[in-house]
């Protein structure tokens, strides 16, 4: 059942909105000014605000304001004596809508329900968001990590190129995340292009796009991840892996700011940064003729280096209790205790997986164990199996 809050001076509208919204299955609020008003909405979350313009001490764009600094709730301003310039004034200051008095009630109704899904979205937008945010959220305190984070911290503003090596597992993707999280560029698109995963002969069309009739099942212009890219960023992952013709056209595109598609012939200008990754050792590539030295001297203008989670175990159990609350809660599941025996056991382990293999590990101890997890538990279902 939605909450909604009125403002209004006068009495008698107080009490015809409450019936008229009452009737309707909503619960109601009211302040008849906008200080009481102000009070309500730090203490508690409305759905829709209604809020009347003309009031004594302070009126309703003043109101507005202020509550616009608390909520995100939709607020609808109502008015007797407002003219459009008013009206124009509130939408323009972040009123969801005007509607003058005497209140039509089919459309105040109408406009009360817009709101409220309305409200809905921010709601859901918000708990994605949260999602998002613990998908790429790093944990630990170890020194290496420490590290990375104040690397991060003072290269992300900037638009220097990064490279990040590290094995695979290690977190590598959630270095280039946070990378664009704290840039510049965090509101334009992020484009992640796994090289590996992408056939050799296809990776130039995947990258620079290609024309209409270019090759055979090109039935149709496509724009390539650098067009798709343009004004943020572009994370080029197991870079090692991409072919030397495709290289030579990256190199390019670092070069001049400018890409090709594949069959044209015109010029396209990006403006992206390039972030890349990789498992493999680039120098070694570099020695046997696998890796222009050019292209890597292009991309590693700042080196990171993700160690592997052997590297760093005083972060398991941060780790480790970081997966199993995540996990418990996707599941509605209380949440379960990880044993000092157990984070011991954990701390054991080679971890030849890294980070990705400790969070599988976690999720099979979640779905199997009984309220707690110990050290029996771990050498049970966490230890690899010994043929």
């Amino acid at each position: 059942m939605a909450n909604i809050l009125i403002i209004d001076d006068e009495r008698s509208i107080r009490n015809t909105l409450r019936d008229i919204l009452e009737y309707e299955k909503f619960k109601v609020d009211e302040a008849e000014n906008g200080m009481d008003a102000i009070e309500l909405i730090k203490n508690k979350t409305y759905d829709v605000i209604l809020c009347d313009i003309k009031m004594p001490e302070m009126d309703g764009i003043e109101v507005l304001d202020k509550a616009l600094l608390l909520t995100d709730s939709p607020i609808i301003m109502i008015s007797g004596h407002g003219t459009i310039e008013t009206a124009v004034e509130a939408i323009k200051k972040g009123a969801y809508d005007y509607i003058a008095k005497p209140l039509d009630l089919n459309r105040l109704l109408i406009t009360i329900r817009n709101a409220l899904d309305k409200s809905t979205l921010i709601t859901e937008t918000k708990k994605l968001k949260q999602q998002v945010s613990q998908t790429w959220e790093m944990v630990g305190e170890s020194e290496a990590l420490t590290k990375i984070k104040d690397i991060i911290e003072r290269v992300a503003p900037t638009d220097a190129r990064v490279l990040i090596t590290g094995e695979n597992g290690t977190g590598k993707e959630l270095v280039a995340r946070w990378l664009h999280e704290k840039s510049n560029r965090a509101h334009a698109p992020f484009i992640e292009v796994n090289c590996a995963a992408i056939p050799s002969e296809l990776i130039e069309s995947q990258l620079f796009g290609h024309e209409k009739g270019s090759f055979t099942s090109a039935i149709k212009q496509r724009k390539g991840d650098f067009e798709q890219a343009n004004g943020g960023i572009i994370f080029l992952d197991e870079i090692g892996d991409m072919s030397l013709s495709a290289q030579a056209k990256v190199l390019r595109a670092l070069q001049e700011n400018k890409i090709t598609r594949v069959g044209g012939e015109k010029d396209i200008p990006v403006d992206v940064r390039v972030i890349t990754a990789t498992n493999k050792n680039l120098k070694d590539q570099i020695q046997k003729e696998k890796f222009r030295e050019d292209l890597y001297h292009r991309l590693s203008v700042i080196l990171i280096h993700v160690p592997a989670l052997r590297e760093r175990k005083e972060d398991i159990q941060l780790l480790a209790n970081h997966f199993m609350q995540q996990i418990c809660e996707n599941n509605g599941k209380p949440l379960m205790e990880i044993e000092e025996g157990a984070v011991t056991e954990l701390q054991k382990m080679p971890w030849t997986g890294n980070i990705r293999e400790l969070r599988n590990v976690i999720e099979r101890l979640a779905i199997l164990c009984d309220n707690k997890v110990t050290d029996e538990d771990i050498k049970r279902f966490a230890q690899p199996l010994i043929s």
